[in-house]
């Protein structure tokens, strides 16, 4: 208690962040409750030993069941894996020029992009600790290359402050530090704290709060050279005549409060978006194909899987050659599953009625990407923006520019929005066509070039992506404690395996690290029986 109320819970405090600030502040706060943490790899599994003879059958070539396929085989089990696909990787996945793509209700899409220009509608970048993910890429020669996550250059964009206008981030977040800077030193002048400080930490707090906050010698922050160095300039400095920079106009403080600003500030402070990120040379699809490389022998495509039984004796799954309509089974004893469980809740599987609940019970995120292709690189060329994400409250949620083929001339493919939530809902609803308008017209605000150099575009609304019926599981605190460890636990001769079977959802690392304790479990239990 105190003051007479009752102080708020941590679920309280949680939810309340994520309604104001979004999810990028909701994780950062969930890191500092220890709800979130650095991932789990200690190397390969060990496995070792299989049973003379002993299979297993693996049900989808994303990565988690191309990973199980890779180290079960190694370990000396008979590996077959079932794809619905014409192509192995899942939701690792680009989109190229001459591809074709069509989603639930028909629409289709011929992609026009230049050759070497690509969409990645999934995955788009790798953190530097998801080490799993590292490890397999360096050891099935999947070349990386740096993502240029955090741009100061980059816009912050708001329809609800600075008139309307994009500014530049660098400028957004030194003034909002200024101004943070100067309130707390007046409180400290004041006394304020006199409290929680000592009179040598007060004034150690000051010395850092004029540094940090850029303040003048009377700790205020204004007008003048000593913010620009921080925000930007008006004239920079130059040469001759004219050399000396002209200081910039600060912006309103009521525009800089805007929760835009500080939310995407606390965006690039989360565990997950820190840099260095990565990204692999030549389009996310690149790690899909060093997987496959691996176990493509053992892959059968185009088997779409009706049925998934078991006995004590083994693992029967029934299935549809797609190109041919001919019914097939597969047998094993045992049975990695990988298929998104947007999926997996409606194919008929034998398993025990607590796992169908925890199944049913996790619904998938719906998330929007478009790729927008222009003739020129013109976020280089005429606003110095090299990488990095512009951030807007507008439906399509940011745009982020090419970390690849810099000062290049030529078209090069930008990504023209990521919508999530009711953004996300109203563009799936949208044609094809209707989404590359709104992006075009939202992009706008921030670009005006856009109209003037757009070329073609593609777009992928997950929620009617056939193969996933969504972008990735959405658990919650309370379904995780209540379905989590039966969803992740043997059943039978069946395990589960995917970012949904993981704290790190969403992630490929999430997927690759559930695989691996998946197939560590499933090796023990085979040894056992």
């Amino acid at each position: 208690m105190i003051d007479g109320f009752s102080a708020p819970t941590r679920r309280q405090i949680l939810t309340a962040i994520g309604k104001t600030a979004g999810m990028a502040a909701l994780y950062q706060a969930m890191t500092a409750l220890g709800h979130a943490a650095e991932t789990q790899f200690h190397g390969p599994p060990n496995l070792s030993g299989a049973r003379n003879g002993a299979s297993v059958i693996v049900l989808g070539a994303g990565l988690s069941g191309m990973l199980a396929a890779y180290e079960l085989t190694k370990a000396g089990y008979q590996v077959r894996v079932l794809e619905y696909q014409a192509r192995a990787g899942g939701r690792n996945w680009s989109l190229r020029g001459g591809d074709t793509y069509t989603e639930l209700g028909g629409a289709t899409q011929k992609v026009g992009f230049a050759d070497g220009n690509y969409l990645n509608p999934g995955p788009w970048r790798i953190p530097h600790h998801h080490r799993t993910l590292l490890h397999y890429c360096k050891a099935f020669g999947v070349a990386l290359e740096p993502f240029v996550q955090f741009n100061h250059n980059a816009y912050v964009h708001s329809t609800d402050a600075f008139g309307g206008k994009p500014v530049r981030y660098k400028a957004a977040a030194a003034d909002f530090e200024g101004h943070v800077a100067e309130l707390l030193a007046k409180s400290i002048n004041m006394k304020a704290l006199d409290a929680q400080l000592s009179k040598e930490d007060r004034e150690r707090l000051l010395e850092a709060l004029r540094a940090w906050g850029m303040l003048d010698h009377d700790m205020a922050y204004v007008k003048g050279l000593r913010s620009s160095s921080h925000r930007g300039y008006e004239r920079p400095p130059g040469g001759g005549v004219n050399g000396a920079p002209i200081p910039s106009e600060l912006l309103d403080f009521h525009d800089v409060l805007d929760p835009q600003v500080w939310s995407t500030m606390s965006f690039f402070m989360n565990y997950e978006m820190q840099t260095t990120m990565f990204q692999p040379v030549g389009g996310m699809d690149m790690i899909g194909k060093g997987f496959a490389r691996q176990v493509s022998q053992l892959i059968t495509h185009n088997a779409k899987v009706s049925k998934i039984a078991q006995s004590a004796e083994g693992v029967t799954v029934s299935y549809t050659d797609i190109a041919t309509g001919t019914a097939n089974e597969a047998k094993a004893d045992w049975c990695v599953c990988t298929i998104p469980l947007s999926v997996l809740s409606q194919i008929d599987t034998q398993v025990s009625p607590e796992m169908q609940t925890a199944i049913r019970a996790v619904p998938y995120s719906g998330q929007v990407k478009i790729g927008l292709e222009f003739k020129r690189r013109f976020w280089e060329e005429d606003e110095s923006i090299y990488g990095g994400i512009s951030f807007t409250n507008q439906e399509i949620g940011l745009v982020s520019y090419p970390n690849n083929h810099f000062f290049q001339d030529g078209p090069a493919v930008l990504l023209g929005a990521f919508a999530r939530d009711l953004g996300a809902y109203h563009l799936a609803g949208m044609t094809p066509e209707g989404r590359i308008e709104a992006a075009l017209a939202q992009g706008s605000v921030i670009h005006p070039q856009y109209r003037k150099e757009f070329t073609t575009g593609a777009s992928v609304a997950w929620s009617r992506v056939p193969w996933t019926l969504g972008c990735c599981a959405r658990w919650t605190e309370e379904s995780r404690k209540q379905h989590y460890q039966t969803l992740v636990g043997m059943d039978g001769r069946i395990v589960l395996a995917g970012e949904h079977a993981s704290y790190v959802g969403c992630w490929m690392e999430g997927a690759l690290l559930s695989s691996i304790d998946a197939i560590t479990r499933l090796h023990k239990r085979a040894l056992e029986a």
